[in-house]
């Protein structure tokens, strides 16, 4: 797909398809309604790239006062999204309601791949080398709790799964991974317990040579859109959501049972941002055809959240007590003119706020990711069953191919917090994703309490030191332990 078809961004006075216009423009329209002087500031900001932390920072802060606040904010800035960005043919462009509502020809066909494996009923994660369960997984689930890794309420929900080892199977609904060969997604754990899965992702025979293999190993159901055709199943497998986003929306459309439209999609640089458009394009055009339909996301740790005055005051007592460079910390700080493990919050803060953005992933990676719990705050107030959990940090291929983040995720756990494997993260997002299901909750009083909700945040909220204040210490330490 190249970048003037399918989904785009839109051209600016001078001609040209900027992503910085595009992300000046929804943040400012974002804040608008909340934030006057902020939605003037981003509008202005000239140099977006390096500027653009502290304007989604401003997002969380302008939402604070109240939910209706917030829900505004989520809003106009999904409507700005909706508005702008078109959808490119080679001889029309439309609007993307517009798009979701041509005809394509031919229409994708559905292919099944069924599981020969016995279904699990016992929850098992994976852990450094063992398989957690039982008493082992709680025993695991308690020590990251009291090491500030996960949040208490996530440690609740993981055992609520395990009492309840019946809501494993998902066979009852039809969970639609966008992006389904994402190391993060929870494609794998639910084929192993026996459930359903209608995968969307990029027309790459490796993709769905390796979904299929896991499919015929584990015991659910693969389902697969395909090309029609006389070709191998892996070679016609597959749909490119920005460039076929109306083939996708009617054989979507076409599926009986109730949805649950999880989105996992990853993608470099831009392409992000319009993959995440084009998704949420479609789940907003499902959610209102099919109103059970219910929303999963995974929020990424590096990002802005509201946290509960529990984390604040574990990260104050670990910068006042238990920081193991205390003895070095004011030297750094003079060092560095103040930019050296700065405190992570003003004391008593309630809620306090975290921010974890970081530099090196850019501004498209925030928006993209941003886009995703926005969604999940209208979609919950307009009634839908929403799962959006923050993942831990994470080794997976996209941030390991970036060396400073390497390096960074190598010395992390100097400053409190743990990087986890993919394996131990994604049957733990599923499993999340299944207590959200089976045990749906209605909105809390503020859509950052939603947010906040079975974080598995890996310790960047309970860190003694502000994210970014660490990162560079956390780099040179993981440096120097790769080499020795």
């Amino acid at each position: 797909m190249n970048d003037t078809s399918g989904v785009v961004f839109p051209l600016t006075a001078d001609g040209v398809r900027s992503t910085s216009a595009l992300g000046r423009a929804v943040v400012a329209d974002a804040l608008s309604g909340a934030d006057a002087v902020g939605a003037r500031a981003a509008e202005h900001e000239t140099n977006w790239r390096g500027g653009y932390i502290a304007h989604f920072r401003r997002l969380i802060e302008a939402g604070l006062p109240s939910a209706s606040a917030a829900q505004g904010i989520a809003a106009d800035g999904l409507a700005s999204l909706h508005n702008r960005m078109p959808v490119r043919t080679d001889d029309h462009e439309y609007t993307l309601t517009e798009a979701l509502r041509q005809r394509a020809e031919p229409p994708l066909e559905t292919a099944v791949v069924s599981g020969e494996g016995d279904p699990e009923r016992e929850l098992v994660l994976p852990y450094r080398g063992s398989r957690l369960k039982g008493d082992a997984l709680a025993r695991q689930l308690d020590r990251w709790v009291e090491s500030g890794v996960i949040e208490g309420s996530c440690a609740e929900a993981v055992r609520m799964v395990m009492a309840n080892p019946d809501w494993l199977d998902l066979s009852d609904v039809r969970l639609v991974t966008f992006g389904a060969g994402a190391e993060m997604g929870p494609v794998r754990a639910v084929l192993r317990w026996g459930g359903n899965i209608t995968a969307v992702d990029l027309p790459q025979p490796g993709i769905w040579r390796s979904l299929m293999d896991a499919a015929r190993r584990y015991a659910g159901r693969l389902h697969l859109p395909v090309r029609p055709g006389d070709g191998s199943l892996d070679a016609r497998a597959g749909a490119d959501l920005v460039g076929q986003l109306p083939a996708v929306t009617q054989w979507l459309a076409r599926l009986d049972g109730r949805l649950v439209l999880g989105n996992y999609a990853y993608a470099d640089g831009a392409m992000h941002v319009r993959v995440a458009v084009a998704v949420d394009a479609l789940t907003s055009y499902l959610a209102d055809e099919r109103p059970d339909t219910a929303l999963s996301f995974l929020a990424t740790p590096t990002d802005v959240f509201a946290v509960p005055a529990e984390a604040v005051e574990h990260a104050v007592q670990s910068y006042e007590k238990r920081s193991k460079l205390r003895l070095i910390r004011r030297p750094l700080k003079i060092l560095s003119a103040g930019r050296l493990l700065q405190r992570h919050y003003v004391p008593g803060a309630d809620p306090g706020i975290c921010d974890s953005l970081v530099p090196q992933q850019g501004p498209n990676y925030a928006l993209a990711k941003r886009l995703q719990r926005w969604r999940a705050t209208t979609a919950a107030a307009a009634g839908h069953t929403v799962s959006l959990n923050v993942a831990p940090p994470t080794r997976t291929r996209s941030v390991m191919k970036n060396r400073a983040l390497a390096a960074v995720y190598a010395g992390a756990h100097r400053f409190g917090v743990e990087v986890f494997e993919p394996g131990t993260a994604n049957t733990l997002m599923a499993a999340l994703l299944v207590h959200d299901l089976r045990n749906p909750q209605p909105p809390r009083e503020h859509p950052w309490m939603d947010d906040a909700a079975e974080a598995a945040h890996g310790g960047l909220w309970r860190t003694a030191y502000a994210p970014r204040s660490a990162l560079g210490l956390a780099g040179i330490v993981g440096i120097t332990g790769a080499r020795t």
